[in-house]
């Protein structure tokens, strides 16, 4: 039996899959509030007293750089260590596995199931091409898949805290009032659910774009403020002009960085856009507005036309873990039989 969770700033996904069942099939699953807890070995020995099952192995999807198997965690106040994690469930060392979110994203993408996704543009995916992954949650994450000609690998990195480059007028003027508030201005400051408050202030402050006082005060009272921003710029019923700017803002500086990743790493295979930011959003990158940003690339528009994009609305970090949970463990059967024989 296998625990695998992924661990966001916001939020953590816990569930127990078995190799029978598979990486869409959680045997039992919960979802906390990250920042109530002082560590994530708290969490999973609560989930694991709650549903009374017992499990042998373990893998965890963390928001931030793995490296040695220790991974300070970018949005939490946490250290987690592979082995400090194995002595507090009385596991092996060997049977827990940590990695960055975004390579549990991108090791789902070749498992996700049609229902997995909304397509935003078919394209003309080139077989067995790189595949690039973005993912604006609490913070923007970026991971990408290579062919190594069997199957395709996932890789993590950390291009969310590459420089924000502006791509039109607000964007600059929206950067010139960033570095007024900070000494480094990455695309997560402007691009994810900790930078999209950060665009609406900048149009309200500096471009004094009027707010109504009753959606000003549920904003500032919000526990998430980008989910209220989010709901009243795609509400028809309660509609905000501010927000609206600001959501368009994000969509806009969402694609052309999703099309930055495309150009680097030449993504024929196509990009996925994951989070919760891009599910919440998903209206609004559904609008012509998107894909016309992310074919901004001069020379390059025809080809960025014809790479596919895809939005994935289910859980693919907590189906990535499974799946790398499961296949670890199949590996070192796989592994001990060889020597047994």
């Amino acid at each position: 039996m296998l625990i695998a969770a992924d661990i966001g700033g916001t939020k953590t996904d816990l569930a127990i899959f078995s190799k029978e069942a598979g990486p869409h099939a959680p045997l039992a699953q919960a979802k906390v509030h990250s920042a109530d807890y002082p560590s994530l070995p708290a969490i999973v020995k609560e989930f694991l007293a709650k549903t009374k099952k017992t499990v042998d192995q373990a893998c965890f999807a963390i928001a931030g750089p793995v490296i040695a198997g220790r991974v300070k965690t970018t949005n939490l106040p946490w250290v987690v260590e592979d082995a400090s994690i194995a002595r507090e469930l009385n596991l092996d060392l060997r049977s827990v596995r940590l990695i960055n979110d975004l390579e549990a994203i991108a090791r789902a993408v070749p498992v996700l199931r049609p229902s997995d996704v909304k397509t935003i543009n078919s394209g003309e995916p080139v077989p067995k091409g790189t595949i690039g992954v973005i993912a604006p949650g609490t913070g923007l994450g970026e991971s990408f898949l290579t062919w190594d000609g069997t199957r395709y690998l996932a890789h993590s990195s950390e291009g969310g805290h590459a420089d924000f480059a502006p791509t039109d007028e607000r964007q600059i003027h929206l950067l010139e009032y960033m570095l007024k508030k900070f000494d480094h201005v990455s695309f997560e400051h402007v691009c994810s659910g900790i930078g999209i408050p950060h665009i609406y202030g900048y149009l309200r402050d500096v471009e004094r774009i009027p707010e109504q006082p009753e959606v000003a005060a549920r904003i500032a009272t919000a526990g998430d403020p980008s989910v209220a921003i989010i709901h009243h710029a795609l509400s028809s019923a309660d509609p905000s002009k501010l927000c609206a700017e600001t959501i368009d803002t994000f969509v806009s500086i969402l694609a052309a960085e999703a099309s930055n990743l495309a150009v680097k790493f030449l993504a024929t295979g196509g990009v996925y856009l994951a989070g919760g930011v891009a599910v919440h959003t998903l209206p609004a990158l559904q609008k012509p507005a998107f894909l016309q940003a992310f074919k901004r690339k001069g020379r390059f528009a025809e080809l960025m036309a014809r790479i596919p994009i895809h939005v994935v609305v289910s859980q693919a970090a907590l189906a990535g873990a499974a799946a790398c949970g499961l296949e670890t463990r199949q590996t070192r059967k796989s592994v001990s039989s060889r020597k047994d024989n």
